[in-house]
């Protein structure tokens, strides 16, 4: 079914536009791919949610975690089942769990001060597809990923709603595993790609 869809793209953008060449085809292809999962993927956790009752919980993780991704990078699926598996167990057990695990807000005040400290020592973590070669640019996504870390992680303290608490505190765990280098190493990717760069005298 994708590479269907994706076929009927290529062919509809290369008919429409003949200056294109096979190069910059595979560039758009591949971006229609990301656009493709990225839908798809959307499509069936909402679809999992709703039929689970946790719609608005799942849509306010989702919100909640990108705030933290965002600025801080981290590890992606290297296949597209991997990104499957993991986006399943995220976005539809975490908030799950935020939902119904009850956490005193001592303990969330423990986690969220190592995930701090996690996010100030690893972020950003790029990746080789995307390795963050600006030294200004890594200050900066470090800077803004830690304030978001301490803004989230007093959020999850004094915020009296159980869910939202939890969803605070469990995005800014999750996201300490997606940009540790003990994961990257544990799936076999290289970890601070920046340097790969830096080595090579660019």
């Amino acid at each position: 079914m994708k590479n269907l869809v994706l076929d009927g793209c290529i062919k509809l953008i290369s008919n429409s536009n003949k200056e294109y060449d096979q190069e910059k085809l595979s560039i758009i292809r591949y971006g229609l791919e990301s656009i493709y999962i990225l839908l798809t993927k959307l499509v069936f956790i909402f679809v999992v949610s709703i039929f689970l009752h946790i719609f608005k919980e799942v849509v306010i993780f989702l919100l909640i975690y990108n705030i933290i991704r965002t600025p801080s990078f981290g590890l992606h699926a290297t296949k597209s089942w991997m990104c499957w598996i993991a986006s399943t167990i995220i976005f539809i057990g975490v908030p799950l769990i935020c939902k119904h695990v009850e956490i005193s807000c001592i303990q969330r005040a423990v986690i969220c001060s190592i995930c701090i400290l996690r996010v100030y020592k690893n972020a950003p973590a790029d990746t080789y597809k995307r390795p963050i070669i600006s030294k200004t640019r890594r200050e900066r996504f470090k800077l803004i990923s830690t304030l978001m870390a301490i803004i989230m992680s007093f959020s999850s303290i004094f915020i009296n709603d159980m869910f939202l608490a939890n969803a605070f505190m469990f995005a800014l765990v999750v996201q300490c595993f997606m940009i540790s280098p003990y994961v990257y190493k544990a799936f076999k990717l290289p970890y601070d790609n920046y340097k790969n760069y830096q080595s090579n005298g660019i």
